[in-house]
């Protein structure tokens, strides 16, 4: 291990694989370490389901009902893909689907009025839709017809507003939306986590919904994909990807010592060996000190032997709970995934609801959620501190990511990978730049 490297990377984390791969393809000499003895650190998949009962600390074994143990292969931070975000398209550019399949996530709902309803996204749903009155769905049809027609670049697509300086309650309030309306946009859409977007200029959140409609359109049945066997196929596919430039990967291998030189890093020590470096990146957990906690997450891992009630029997769906329908200030999240994806026995699905905490009872925080699930064979309550660092990194050289937040989608995880790309290079990540061809996976998840 005495060496030296460009890039040490510690953690398997998504974050941390995917930036191993992208600085191993240009041309970086990485040495990626764990401290544990598997893939994914806090965004591992635990197989068998013996491993998931250890985890939380249950007693016994699971019952006989819930089939082999290596049948279950259960996420621990459950996110699904964006069919036409930022994830999809740094898989695509690297490759890293050779090593993966991927099936579409059969449905997107939105909670309202303690009730589930499919989230209109079409011009045809939203004329069908539940959620709205008829008058409401014509206003609210205008509205996508704008939305899809809405070019950047060509401000005669713009009737009449500034995408940089008008607000997107101007652009509800043009239209004559409602709050339940605009709820949905904001949250099942646009995918905010909060209403703070309202008052914002109103070009990200067009863009956020085109990329929901694009998304969509690869296969009408919900934007997202999910990887077979799990999330924990995802980082182990960018370690494969940093290998083949010449990546160094070190399981089990504990970290004694970040050493620093003049306030920079210049090295990490392991069994008595220092592995020299420029850079380093890291999750929270290895450089505590250099993070704050601005947060924390709930997430319960919920083990169901039917699909979630009004559903149509699916076997996969989002659900989102926006935070209005519920007095909160944050929403709450549920996917479900299930024996189709290889990550259940036959028969069994696994639900997991999440938000960011507000209260000193956070299970009952997830209520609204956990009453869709019923009944619940078993439960995995966990609540996750999130961290993220403190500084940019620039002067130290050391590049910590943020901890995973609530979300069920990973654009602001790529947010995240893409911050800390900048940081490092001191230009943008460029997804040209990165292409080597494509791959296109879109053959597999429609099946």
């Amino acid at each position: 291990m005495n060496d030296e490297y460009d890039v040490i990377v510690l953690g398997t984390g998504l974050t941390e694989c995917i930036l191993s791969g992208i600085m191993s393809v240009k041309g970086k000499k990485v040495l990626h370490m764990d401290r544990n003895s598997y893939y994914g650190a806090e965004s591992a998949s635990i197989t068998p389901l013996e491993d998931l009962y250890a985890r939380f600390n249950l007693p016994g074994k699971p019952p006989e009902s819930m089939g082999k143990g290596r049948d279950w292969n259960v996420d621990l931070v459950p996110k699904f893909l964006m069919a036409n975000g930022q994830l999809v398209r740094m898989l695509l550019i690297t490759q890293v689907t050779r090593y993966l399949d991927f099936k579409v996530v059969e449905g997107s709902y939105v909670y309202k009025a303690g009730k589930i309803h499919k989230v209109p996204s079409t011009e045809s749903e939203a004329l069908m839709s539940s959620l709205m009155g008829m008058f409401e769905k014509r206003r609210f049809k205008k509205f996508l017809v704008f939305i899809a027609n809405f070019d950047e670049n060509d401000p005669k697509t713009w009737e009449g507003i500034d995408p940089h300086k008008t607000t997107m309650k101007c652009i509800f309030q043009k239209y004559n939306l409602g709050g339940d309306v605009i709820d949905f946009t904001g949250h099942s859409l646009a995918l905010y986590r909060t209403d703070d977007y309202l008052n914002d200029p109103c070009l990200e959140t067009i863009n956020r919904i085109k990329l929901y409609s694009e998304s969509l359109a690869r296969y009408g049945k919900s934007p997202y994909l999910y990887p077979l066997y799990g999330l924990g196929e995802l980082p182990q596919g960018f370690a494969r990807l940093s290998a083949i430039y010449g990546g160094t990967y070190m399981l089990n291998k504990p970290v004694e010592e970040i050493v620093m030189e003049n306030g920079k890093v210049v090295g990490v020590k392991s069994e008595g060996e220092v592995a020299r470096c420029k850079q380093l990146i890291c999750d929270p957990s290895y450089f505590m000190s250099r993070t704050e906690k601005v947060g924390q997450v709930i997430r319960a891992i919920c083990i169901l032997s039917h699909p979630i009630s009004n559903t149509s029997d699916i076997n996969s769906c989002q659900i989102i709970i926006p935070q209005n329908q519920v007095n909160r200030k944050h929403d709450i999240y549920v996917c479900m995934i299930s024996s189709a994806h290889n990550v259940a026995a036959k028969g069994k699905y696994i639900a997991i609801a999440s938000t960011t905490v507000e209260t000193n009872d956070p299970e009952k925080e997830i209520k609204p959620a956990l009453d869709l699930l019923e009944p619940i064979e078993q439960k995995f309550v966990s609540i996750s501190d999130q961290y993220a660092p403190t500084d940019e990194g620039t002067e130290s050289q050391i590049f910590i990511s943020r901890s995973y937040d609530a979300t069920t989608h990973f654009e602001t995880t790529c947010d995240d990978i893409k911050n800390i790309y900048r940081r490092m290079t001191g230009s943008d990540f460029d997804f040209a730049e990165m292409e080597r061809g494509k791959k296109d996976i879109y053959g597999d998840a429609a099946e």
